[in-house]
Protein backbone atom coordinates (compact mmCIF):
# COMPACT_ATOMS: atom_id res chain seq x y z
CA UNK A 1 0.00 0.00 0.00
CA UNK A 2 1.20 3.25 -0.61
CA UNK A 3 0.15 4.32 2.96
CA UNK A 4 2.26 2.17 4.64
CA UNK A 5 5.37 3.71 6.35
CA UNK A 6 8.93 2.14 6.03
CA UNK A 7 9.38 -0.79 8.18
CA UNK A 8 12.23 -2.27 10.22
CA UNK A 9 12.19 -6.05 10.40
CA UNK A 10 13.94 -6.34 14.13
CA UNK A 11 11.40 -4.34 15.53
CA UNK A 12 8.41 -4.91 13.74
CA UNK A 13 7.73 -1.22 13.36
CA UNK A 14 6.47 1.25 11.42
CA UNK A 15 6.40 5.19 11.75
CA UNK A 16 3.20 6.53 10.74
CA UNK A 17 0.47 9.20 10.50
CA UNK A 18 -2.33 9.24 11.69
CA UNK A 19 -4.59 9.08 8.89
CA UNK A 20 -1.71 6.23 7.67
CA UNK A 21 -2.73 3.94 10.84
CA UNK A 22 -6.31 3.94 10.34
CA UNK A 23 -5.28 2.37 6.99
CA UNK A 24 -3.20 -0.33 8.41
CA UNK A 25 -5.93 -1.37 11.26
CA UNK A 26 -7.93 -1.45 8.56
CA UNK A 27 -5.66 -3.92 6.05
CA UNK A 28 -4.52 -5.82 9.38
CA UNK A 29 -8.35 -7.04 10.21
CA UNK A 30 -9.37 -7.69 6.62
CA UNK A 31 -6.41 -9.76 6.05
CA UNK A 32 -7.03 -11.42 9.84
CA UNK A 33 -10.76 -11.73 9.20
CA UNK A 34 -12.68 -12.20 5.70
CA UNK A 35 -16.40 -11.21 7.26
CA UNK A 36 -14.75 -7.27 7.67
CA UNK A 37 -15.46 -5.93 4.89
CA UNK A 38 -15.58 -1.70 3.83
CA UNK A 39 -18.33 0.63 2.19
CA UNK A 40 -18.74 4.37 1.86
CA UNK A 41 -18.52 6.92 -1.20
CA UNK A 42 -15.45 6.82 -2.87
CA UNK A 43 -13.32 4.32 -0.61
CA UNK A 44 -12.64 1.86 -3.88
CA UNK A 45 -10.73 2.89 -6.47
CA UNK A 46 -9.97 6.73 -5.73
CA UNK A 47 -9.12 5.01 -1.96
CA UNK A 48 -11.49 8.00 -0.21
CA UNK A 49 -11.36 11.67 0.37
CA UNK A 50 -8.49 11.31 2.40
CA UNK A 51 -6.85 8.08 1.41
CA UNK A 52 -7.78 6.21 4.41
CA UNK A 53 -8.81 3.28 2.19
CA UNK A 54 -5.99 3.75 -0.67
CA UNK A 55 -5.09 0.18 -2.06
CA UNK A 56 -7.41 -1.68 -0.24
CA UNK A 57 -9.90 -2.18 -3.36
CA UNK A 58 -7.03 -3.38 -5.49
CA UNK A 59 -6.09 -5.56 -3.04
CA UNK A 60 -9.40 -7.00 -1.54
CA UNK A 61 -11.86 -6.31 -5.03
CA UNK A 62 -15.04 -4.82 -5.00
CA UNK A 63 -16.46 -7.59 -3.15
CA UNK A 64 -15.20 -6.67 0.33
CA UNK A 65 -14.48 -2.44 -0.35
CA UNK A 66 -17.80 -1.37 -1.98
CA UNK A 67 -17.86 2.23 -3.48
CA UNK A 68 -21.51 3.09 -2.71
CA UNK A 69 -23.93 5.85 -4.28
CA UNK A 70 -24.02 9.35 -2.23
CA UNK A 71 -27.10 8.25 0.25
CA UNK A 72 -25.54 8.07 3.69
CA UNK A 73 -28.69 7.12 5.19
CA UNK A 74 -28.77 3.80 2.93
CA UNK A 75 -24.71 3.08 4.23
CA UNK A 76 -25.01 2.76 7.40
CA UNK A 77 -28.96 1.03 6.71
CA UNK A 78 -27.20 -1.39 4.81
CA UNK A 79 -24.12 -1.92 7.26
CA UNK A 80 -27.00 -2.75 10.13
CA UNK A 81 -28.10 -5.47 7.62
CA UNK A 82 -24.69 -6.51 6.95
CA UNK A 83 -23.79 -6.73 10.32
CA UNK A 84 -27.40 -8.64 11.12
CA UNK A 85 -26.11 -11.12 8.18
CA UNK A 86 -22.65 -11.97 10.01
CA UNK A 87 -20.41 -9.01 8.46
CA UNK A 88 -18.19 -7.11 10.18
CA UNK A 89 -19.36 -3.92 8.09
CA UNK A 90 -16.83 -0.45 8.11
CA UNK A 91 -18.84 2.23 6.97
CA UNK A 92 -17.02 5.52 6.58
CA UNK A 93 -19.24 8.48 6.25
CA UNK A 94 -17.13 11.14 4.25
CA UNK A 95 -17.23 14.06 6.76
CA UNK A 96 -18.74 14.59 10.15
CA UNK A 97 -21.30 16.51 9.08
CA UNK A 98 -22.63 14.42 5.79
CA UNK A 99 -24.41 12.15 8.83
CA UNK A 100 -27.57 13.19 9.27
CA UNK A 101 -29.27 11.74 6.86
CA UNK A 102 -28.20 8.66 8.29
CA UNK A 103 -28.92 9.80 11.85
CA UNK A 104 -32.26 7.61 12.24
CA UNK A 105 -30.50 4.90 11.13
CA UNK A 106 -27.68 4.96 13.85
CA UNK A 107 -29.69 6.17 16.67
CA UNK A 108 -33.52 4.47 16.18
CA UNK A 109 -31.76 0.97 14.60
CA UNK A 110 -27.81 0.67 15.04
CA UNK A 111 -28.20 1.78 18.87
CA UNK A 112 -31.03 -0.49 19.68
CA UNK A 113 -31.16 -4.00 18.36
CA UNK A 114 -29.39 -5.35 21.62
CA UNK A 115 -32.13 -3.92 23.41
CA UNK A 116 -34.94 -4.69 20.92
CA UNK A 117 -34.35 -8.68 20.76
CA UNK A 118 -33.11 -8.53 24.62
CA UNK A 119 -29.92 -9.60 23.50
CA UNK A 120 -30.20 -12.08 20.52
CA UNK A 121 -28.83 -9.86 18.15
CA UNK A 122 -25.52 -7.70 17.98
CA UNK A 123 -24.60 -4.85 15.41
CA UNK A 124 -20.77 -5.72 15.10
CA UNK A 125 -20.38 -2.64 12.91
CA UNK A 126 -18.44 0.45 12.69
CA UNK A 127 -18.86 4.12 11.12
CA UNK A 128 -15.95 5.94 10.84
CA UNK A 129 -15.56 9.70 10.05
CA UNK A 130 -13.46 12.72 9.84
CA UNK A 131 -14.22 15.74 12.21
CA UNK A 132 -13.34 18.64 13.28
CA UNK A 133 -12.27 21.81 11.94
CA UNK A 134 -9.04 23.33 11.31
CA UNK A 135 -8.56 22.36 7.75
CA UNK A 136 -10.15 25.67 5.91
CA UNK A 137 -13.41 23.19 4.77
CA UNK A 138 -16.51 24.44 4.35
CA UNK A 139 -18.57 24.26 7.37
CA UNK A 140 -20.22 21.48 6.44
CA UNK A 141 -16.78 19.62 6.64
CA UNK A 142 -15.35 20.91 9.72
CA UNK A 143 -18.78 19.85 12.79
CA UNK A 144 -17.63 18.65 15.93
CA UNK A 145 -21.02 17.40 17.22
CA UNK A 146 -19.66 14.19 19.10
CA UNK A 147 -22.10 14.53 22.03
CA UNK A 148 -25.22 14.39 19.94
CA UNK A 149 -23.72 10.93 19.58
CA UNK A 150 -22.96 10.14 22.82
CA UNK A 151 -26.81 10.63 23.88
CA UNK A 152 -27.11 7.07 22.38
CA UNK A 153 -27.54 4.24 24.75
CA UNK A 154 -25.47 1.21 23.16
CA UNK A 155 -23.46 3.05 20.35
CA UNK A 156 -19.66 3.52 21.77
CA UNK A 157 -17.86 7.08 20.62
CA UNK A 158 -13.77 6.51 20.38
CA UNK A 159 -12.11 9.48 19.35
CA UNK A 160 -8.21 8.76 19.37
CA UNK A 161 -5.29 11.28 19.02
CA UNK A 162 -2.63 9.60 18.22
CA UNK A 163 -1.71 6.86 15.30
CA UNK A 164 -0.31 4.14 18.05
CA UNK A 165 -4.40 4.48 19.80
CA UNK A 166 -5.93 5.08 16.19
CA UNK A 167 -4.45 1.76 15.28
CA UNK A 168 -5.45 -0.31 18.39
CA UNK A 169 -8.91 1.40 18.71
CA UNK A 170 -10.18 1.08 15.24
CA UNK A 171 -9.02 -2.97 15.46
CA UNK A 172 -10.55 -2.95 18.56
CA UNK A 173 -13.56 -1.12 17.30
CA UNK A 174 -13.45 -3.74 14.33
CA UNK A 175 -14.14 -6.57 17.07
CA UNK A 176 -16.46 -5.22 19.13
CA UNK A 177 -20.02 -6.69 19.24
CA UNK A 178 -21.86 -3.44 18.97
CA UNK A 179 -22.01 -0.20 17.35
CA UNK A 180 -18.84 1.90 17.02
CA UNK A 181 -18.42 5.45 16.01
CA UNK A 182 -15.20 6.32 15.01
CA UNK A 183 -14.11 9.89 14.79
CA UNK A 184 -11.11 10.68 13.23
CA UNK A 185 -9.89 14.28 14.27
CA UNK A 186 -8.81 15.25 10.60
CA UNK A 187 -6.74 18.26 12.11
CA UNK A 188 -4.23 15.46 12.88
CA UNK A 189 -4.78 13.31 10.36
CA UNK A 190 -0.83 14.09 8.52
CA UNK A 191 0.80 16.32 11.36
CA UNK A 192 3.18 14.27 12.88
CA UNK A 193 4.60 10.30 12.81
CA UNK A 194 4.44 7.97 15.62
CA UNK A 195 6.33 4.44 15.90
CA UNK A 196 3.54 2.43 15.92
CA UNK A 197 3.62 -1.88 15.62
CA UNK A 198 3.23 -3.39 11.95
CA UNK A 199 1.28 -6.29 13.49
CA UNK A 200 -2.22 -6.41 14.99
CA UNK A 201 -3.00 -4.97 18.49
CA UNK A 202 -5.92 -3.55 20.49
CA UNK A 203 -6.19 -0.55 22.76
CA UNK A 204 -9.23 -0.77 24.92
CA UNK A 205 -12.47 1.05 24.40
CA UNK A 206 -13.54 3.37 27.19
CA UNK A 207 -10.23 3.49 28.73
CA UNK A 208 -8.80 7.13 28.80
CA UNK A 209 -5.05 7.35 29.09
CA UNK A 210 -2.91 9.38 31.29
CA UNK A 211 -0.38 10.99 29.38
CA UNK A 212 1.64 12.84 32.23
CA UNK A 213 1.10 12.62 35.77
CA UNK A 214 0.79 15.96 37.89
CA UNK A 215 -0.38 16.92 40.89
CA UNK A 216 -1.96 20.81 40.71
CA UNK A 217 -4.05 20.40 38.03
CA UNK A 218 -5.87 17.87 36.04
CA UNK A 219 -6.76 18.80 31.63
CA UNK A 220 -8.63 16.38 30.11
CA UNK A 221 -8.98 16.80 26.36
CA UNK A 222 -9.42 14.26 23.14
CA UNK A 223 -8.70 14.37 19.15
CA UNK A 224 -7.40 17.19 18.13
CA UNK A 225 -7.68 18.91 21.07
CA UNK A 226 -4.99 17.26 22.87
CA UNK A 227 -2.21 19.05 20.69
CA UNK A 228 -3.08 22.72 22.69
CA UNK A 229 -3.81 20.88 25.41
CA UNK A 230 -0.02 19.85 25.80
CA UNK A 231 1.40 22.87 24.70
CA UNK A 232 -0.41 24.49 27.50
CA UNK A 233 1.15 22.21 29.90
CA UNK A 234 4.47 22.77 29.00
CA UNK A 235 4.21 26.32 29.54
CA UNK A 236 2.63 25.77 33.11
CA UNK A 237 5.46 23.98 33.94
CA UNK A 238 7.23 26.68 33.27
CA UNK A 239 5.54 28.28 35.78
CA UNK A 240 5.71 25.57 38.35
CA UNK A 241 2.09 24.03 37.85
CA UNK A 242 2.32 20.46 38.01
CA UNK A 243 -0.56 19.81 35.05
CA UNK A 244 -1.88 15.62 34.96
CA UNK A 245 -2.97 15.60 31.29
CA UNK A 246 -5.52 13.11 30.11
CA UNK A 247 -6.14 11.75 27.33
CA UNK A 248 -10.05 10.40 27.32
CA UNK A 249 -9.85 8.63 24.02
CA UNK A 250 -13.52 7.46 24.45
CA UNK A 251 -16.09 9.47 25.39
CA UNK A 252 -19.16 6.63 25.80
CA UNK A 253 -18.92 5.28 27.29
CA UNK A 254 -16.30 7.53 29.72
CA UNK A 255 -13.48 6.57 31.75
CA UNK A 256 -15.44 7.63 35.21
CA UNK A 257 -12.76 6.21 37.33
CA UNK A 258 -9.43 8.27 36.15
CA UNK A 259 -11.23 11.35 35.58
CA UNK A 260 -12.30 10.80 39.41
CA UNK A 261 -9.01 10.19 40.81
CA UNK A 262 -7.58 12.58 38.69
CA UNK A 263 -9.34 15.64 40.13
CA UNK A 264 -9.31 14.03 43.94
CA UNK A 265 -5.74 13.97 43.91
CA UNK A 266 -5.46 17.94 42.58
CA UNK A 267 -8.91 19.28 43.49
CA UNK A 268 -8.80 21.68 39.94
CA UNK A 269 -9.64 20.70 36.14
CA UNK A 270 -9.71 22.39 32.76
CA UNK A 271 -11.87 20.36 29.91
CA UNK A 272 -10.64 21.24 26.66
CA UNK A 273 -12.97 20.30 23.46
CA UNK A 274 -13.68 21.97 20.05
CA UNK A 275 -17.54 21.29 19.82
CA UNK A 276 -20.01 23.55 21.02
CA UNK A 277 -19.75 24.31 24.49
CA UNK A 278 -23.54 23.73 25.47
CA UNK A 279 -24.68 20.28 26.62
CA UNK A 280 -21.18 19.46 25.67
CA UNK A 281 -18.24 16.39 27.08
CA UNK A 282 -17.29 18.81 29.59
CA UNK A 283 -20.56 19.62 31.17
CA UNK A 284 -20.91 15.75 31.34
CA UNK A 285 -17.46 16.00 33.29
CA UNK A 286 -18.20 18.95 35.50
CA UNK A 287 -21.76 17.18 36.51
CA UNK A 288 -19.63 13.92 37.20
CA UNK A 289 -17.37 16.18 39.67
CA UNK A 290 -19.82 17.85 41.40
CA UNK A 291 -22.07 13.87 41.81
CA UNK A 292 -18.50 12.72 43.03
CA UNK A 293 -15.80 14.72 43.83
CA UNK A 294 -17.38 17.99 45.60
CA UNK A 295 -15.69 17.95 48.22
CA UNK A 296 -12.79 17.71 46.66
CA UNK A 297 -12.36 20.36 44.26
CA UNK A 298 -10.52 23.97 45.32
CA UNK A 299 -11.96 25.64 42.23
CA UNK A 300 -14.44 25.85 39.66
CA UNK A 301 -13.79 23.23 36.94
CA UNK A 302 -12.46 25.62 33.83
CA UNK A 303 -13.97 24.82 30.11
CA UNK A 304 -12.01 25.73 27.05
CA UNK A 305 -14.56 24.94 24.06
CA UNK A 306 -16.06 25.74 20.56
CA UNK A 307 -18.72 28.61 20.73
CA UNK A 308 -22.52 27.56 20.53
CA UNK A 309 -22.45 28.54 16.66
CA UNK A 310 -21.65 26.91 13.51
CA UNK A 311 -18.03 26.06 12.57
CA UNK A 312 -17.54 29.46 10.37
CA UNK A 313 -15.83 29.51 7.41
CA UNK A 314 -11.81 29.56 6.81
CA UNK A 315 -10.87 32.76 7.54
CA UNK A 316 -12.13 32.67 10.68
CA UNK A 317 -12.22 29.29 11.99
CA UNK A 318 -8.87 29.52 13.66
CA UNK A 319 -11.28 32.09 16.60
CA UNK A 320 -13.82 29.47 16.80
CA UNK A 321 -11.07 26.88 17.88
CA UNK A 322 -9.56 26.45 21.49
CA UNK A 323 -5.99 27.03 21.43
CA UNK A 324 -3.01 26.62 23.70
CA UNK A 325 -3.68 31.06 24.98
CA UNK A 326 -7.23 29.78 25.54
CA UNK A 327 -6.31 26.88 27.76
CA UNK A 328 -3.72 28.80 29.91
CA UNK A 329 -6.57 31.44 30.40
CA UNK A 330 -8.58 29.14 32.02
CA UNK A 331 -5.69 27.10 33.72
CA UNK A 332 -4.83 30.14 35.62
CA UNK A 333 -7.96 31.51 36.35
CA UNK A 334 -8.30 27.82 38.10
CA UNK A 335 -5.20 28.31 39.68
CA UNK A 336 -5.74 31.34 41.14
CA UNK A 337 -9.19 30.80 42.43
Amino acid sequence: MSQAAQTTSATKTMRATLVQAVANALLVEMERDPSVVLLGEDIGKDGGVFRATEGLWERFGDERVMDTPIAESGIVGVSIGMALGGLRPVAEMQFMGFIYPAINQLLAHAARYRWRTRGRHNLPMVVRMPYGGGIHAPEHHSESYEAMLAHSPSIKVVIPSTPYDAKGLLISAIRDEDPVIFLEPKRIYRAFREEIPVEAYTVPIGKAKILQQGSDLTIISYGAMMRPALEATETLKQEGVSCELIDLRTIMPMDQETILTSIRKTGRCVVVHEGPRTCGVAAEIIALANDEAMLNLLAPIGRVTGYDTPMPYAKTELAYLPDAKRVLKAARSVMEF
